[in-house]
This record gives structure tokens, C-alpha cells and sequence, in this order.
């Protein structure tokens, strides 16, 4: 995993890797209350989540119950107004409960986020092999698990009709994401915050969470292609031909039409985490979200065959394009054409991206063949999805028992706060200056753990249970103009 810290930029500078996977680690471990809608799942992306997302409430805010995090029930539910026995409901029970696979994958994410911002450089040797496997992935898990939680708080695999106000809570719940995403890169922690761009996707979510099942899935696998080579096209018509892509905004943005005009390419095209290359995870979330119910015997079971096939096939059809396939010497020929400063590097495709936080330049088509982190390239976006699926699966697989449900539960709380773990981390970057290794890491990931549980235990019978920024994103949420059919009040 490589640190691209060194590296961060804003708009007008080069982005960090530290910063984009901060970024990322941002987007997921930062849900938002499940109660909320589609906002949400921006800030489920970064993690938080409140306790249903699939009420009324949750259909009126679907953004933020995305944002808090992914909310549906465990266990296949009894039948409406009755307990398992028979005995009447009371209105908790009533009210679908978190799925904590899902939570647990979040604060996986979160933790591989910490990795790459204040962890040791990610090596192949020991325990560095796991942070090698996390290399470049966090930012794609949490967004993918944001699009899933998106899905999950409006019904999931039976989706429910949106009410009236469901856009006017997702605008609100986007202004706030990108304002404070915005606010956080002010602190110059040289972490590519990745809230603003949160704020894209789930706005451009909204329209897509109102498609039938068959169609969000086609337009899923069509995004996985589209968008990356889009990306490669357009870069040379907007000054991306051969550098310049991995920035991020600053408040630049909101400051003058200029600033306005820079960010908006950013946040399209040139950013470390751009809605072209990344709002595709996004959309195979939500779609996941339709497909399958993480409830059933043999969800876990599906979700890491499929997770297996799809990082084989991104990472093997890679490796065979790039070497059997002639593409190495495709690129080694475009570096001498393009990129005269890595002719002489030891390895000078790799040093090409490392210019622009791993994406790949518009010099050469075969550039569109590797699968490196940050590269947003098609085989890059399926094998992180197949990474995704694998962590959701075995997440699911674990804590079907109740034992293991039991033990994990502390993980699973810090992501339903991802959002206030997220920013708390980004601040203590910029203040703190730790310096990067295994203890350094160690430290934040306890320090989480213990923090969160803190708080769900002081505040466990009032709505700050959320988390702090969970809370406060769900208070600003406007009230529902009307409830979906079968809605019941939270």
C-alpha cells in the first residue's frame, strides 16, 4: 500500500495516496443514522448509521441512512405485529434491526484506511502482506458498502416507493457532506478527503435508486467499463493527456467562479476519487442491494465465490493483457514518448503513476490493461469489487454465528460511526503529525475502538448513540413530507 501522503494535493496541487485512502477511509467509515436516505449513504460510505434505516424515515432520508451505514435485518423478520411466539411486537421489535456483517466490513475499511495514513509502508513480508492486500482497496470497499447501504435503507431486495421530499433530503444531506468534506481539507492533514466527492455520487444516486432491479444492474456493469475508459478519452481535452489527474477541493470551490469551474473538473474527471472511475462502485452496491439478501443461507457463500471469480479475473486477464499480451511494451514505448522523466526509473511504469496517485495518463491505450492501486482502470474497478465481495462475504459468514456476532460487536460499532471516526481522524493527522508505523497504527485502531464503544454505552438511550457528526447529520434532515405505504413511524 503505497503512501502517497507525501504526495497529497489540492485542487491546485498533487494528491496524497495517504490522503486518497484517508479520503476513502472517510467515505466509509462515515455512515450516517440508517434512518436517513441516500445523503446518507455518502456518510455510509464513511460509516455511520442509525438504528433503522428502512422506515418511513429511511425512505424520506434514504441519502442519509446510506451515509450512517447499511441498516436491514439480520435474520428473516416475523410476521408484521407479532413476535416469534405470537405475542404482540412492541414498536422496537417491530422496527428492522443493523445488519452487523455489514458494519463489520465498514470498520474493516476504516481500520485499512488508518493503514494507509499513519501505518507502516505496505511491504510483502510479515504482517505487511496485509496491508498489501488492503493497498489502493479501502476507498472502493467503502463506496461500494455506501451503495449497498443506500439499497438496504429502502428495502433492499423489496424496494419501497421514495415519499415526497426524498430529493429535498438528499440535497441537504449532500450540502452538509461536501461542506464539511471541504471544511477537513482546509486542515491540510495531506489526506485526500474524500467527503465531496461522497456528495457527487449520492446525488447522482438519487435518480438510479427509482430503476427496477434489471436495469440498475445493467447500468452498473455498463459503468464499470464506461466510466474509466470515458475517463481516458476525455482527460486530453481537458489538459489531462499526461499528468494532472489526483487532485481534490478545497474551499476554493465555494470562494470564486473560477474555483467553482476547477473543482466541478475535479470532482468529475481529475480528482483522486472522480465520479466517472468511482461512482461505479456505487452503483454495483446498490445493485448488490437488490440481488442479494445478506439474510439467506448461502448469501455468505455467493458473495465470496463471485468476490474470488471477480479479483481473478481483474487481476489475471490483467497479467496476461500486460505481459503474454504484449501491453507492457505498449506502455514501456509510450513512457519514451510522453514521460521521458521514468525512462530511467527501476520501474518506470510504475513511477508514471506514482506522479498522479496511481491514475493512469492518456498517453497510451494499454494503460487501460494495469490493475494498480488507484489506477481506475476496468480490470483495477472489477478486482476491488471482487475484494469487496470477498470482505462482505466472509463479514457475513462470521457473524452468522451468535457467538462471533457477540465478539465482533465493538468492530461493528466503530462502523456505524465511521463518519465522526473519520473526521476525528483526519484532525488528529493534521495536529498531531503521528509518525507512520505499527504503533502509530496500533493506537488509532484502539484508541477507536474503545472511543466508540464509549459512546454507544454513555449514550445508548438517547439518539446520540449515532455518533456525534451522525447525529448532527440526521438532526438536520427535514421531516418527511408524507410516508411510503406500509410505513411505519421510527
Amino acid at each position: 500500500m503505497t503512501d502517497i501522503s507525501t504526495a497529497a494535493q489540492t485542487s491546485t496541487g498533487a494528491p496524497s495516496r495517504a490522503g486518497a485512502l484517508a479520503a476513502t477511509g472517510a467515505a466509509t467509515g462515515a455512515g450516517a443514522a440508517s434512518g436517513t436516505g441516500a445523503a446518507a449513504d455518502a456518510a455510509g460510505a464513511t460509516g455511520a448509521a442509525s438504528d433503522t434505516g428502512a422506515a418511513s424515515g429511511a425512505a424520506a432520508s434514504g441519502s442519509t441512512a446510506a451515509a450512517t451505514g447499511a441498516t436491514t435485518t439480520t435474520g428473516e423478520a416475523p410476521a408484521e405485529g407479532s413476535a416469534p411466539g405470537g405475542r404482540p411486537q412492541t414498536e422496537r421489535q417491530r422496527q428492522p434491526q443493523r445488519l452487523v456483517s455489514v458494519d463489520v466490513a465498514r470498520a474493516v475499511a476504516v481500520f485499512a484506511m488508518f493503514a494507509a495514513h499513519i501505518g507502516p509502508p505496505a511491504k510483502p513480508e510479515g504482517a505487511g502482506h496485509l496491508l498489501v492486500a488492503f493497498d489502493g482497496r479501502a476507498p472502493a470497499i467503502f463506496t461500494l458498502i455506501a451503495g449497498l447501504s443506500l439499497t438496504l435503507s429502502r428495502g433492499g431486495t423489496r424496494p419501497r416507493p421514495q415519499p415526497a421530499g426524498a430529493w429535498r433530503a438528499t440535497l441537504v444531506r449532500c450540502a452538509v457532506l461536501a461542506a464539511l468534506g471541504l471544511a477537513l481539507t482546509e486542515l491540510r492533514s495531506g489526506i485526500a478527503v474524500i467527503l465531496t466527492f461522497f456528495a457527487l455520487y449520492f446525488l447522482a444516486a438519487e435518480p438510479l435508486a427509482r430503476l427496477g432491479t434489471r436495469a440498475l444492474t445493467a447500468v452498473a456493469a455498463v459503468s464499470v467499463v464506461a466510466g474509466p475508459v470515458l475517463s481516458y478519452v476525455l482527460g486530453p481535452y481537458f489538459g489531462y493527456r499526461v499528468t494532472g489527474r489526483g487532485r481534490y477541493p478545497g474551499f476554493e470551490a465555494v470562494t470564486s467562479w473560477p474555483g467553482f469551474t476547477d473543482a466541478l473538473d475535479t470532482l468529475l474527471l481529475s480528482g483522486a476519487y472522480p465520479w466517472l472511475t468511482y461512482f461505479p462502485y456505487v452503483v454495483v452496491g446498490m445493485a448488490l442491494g437488490r440481488l442479494a439478501d445478506l439474510r439467506r443461507t448461502g448469501a455468505a457463500r455467493r458473495l465470496l465465490g463471485w468476490g474470488a471469480l471477480l479479483a481473478l479475473a481483474g487481476h489475471g486477464l490483467s497479467a496476461l493483457a500486460l505481459g503474454p499480451g504484449g501491453g507492457r511494451e505498449a506502455l514501456l514505448r509510450a513512457i519514451v514518448r510522453g514521460h521521458a522523466y521514468a525512462v530511467n526509473a527501476p520501474d518506470p511504469v510504475q513511477a508514471v503513476l506514482n506522479r498522479q496517485a496511481g491514475a493512469i495518463p492518456s498517453t497510451s491505450w494499454a494503460w487501460l490493461l494495469v490493475d494498480g492501486p488507484y489506477s481506475q482502470t476496468p480490470f483495477e474497478t472489477v478486482a476491488n469489487i471482487g475484494a469487496s465481495l470477498l470482505l462482505l462475504g466472509l463479514a457475513v459468514a462470521v457473524c452468522r454465528g451468535r457467538a462471533m456476532e457477540t465478539l465482533l460487536r465493538p468492530l461493528a460499532v466503530v462502523g456505524t460511526m465511521g463518519l465522526s471516526v473519520y473526521a476525528v481522524h483526519v484532525l488528529a493527522r493534521a495536529e498531531l503529525h503521528p509518525h507512520h508505523g505499527w504503533p502509530a497504527l496500533g493506537a488509532f485502531c484502539g484508541v477507536s475502538l474503545v472511543a466508540c464503544a464509549v459512546w454507544a454505552f454513555v449514550f445508548r438511550a438517547t439518539p446520540l448513540r449515532r455518533g456525534p457528526l451522525e447525529w448532527a447529520l440526521h438532526a438536520m434532515m427535514p421531516k418527511p413530507a408524507g410516508r411510503p405505504p406500509g410505513a411505519r413511524r421510527p
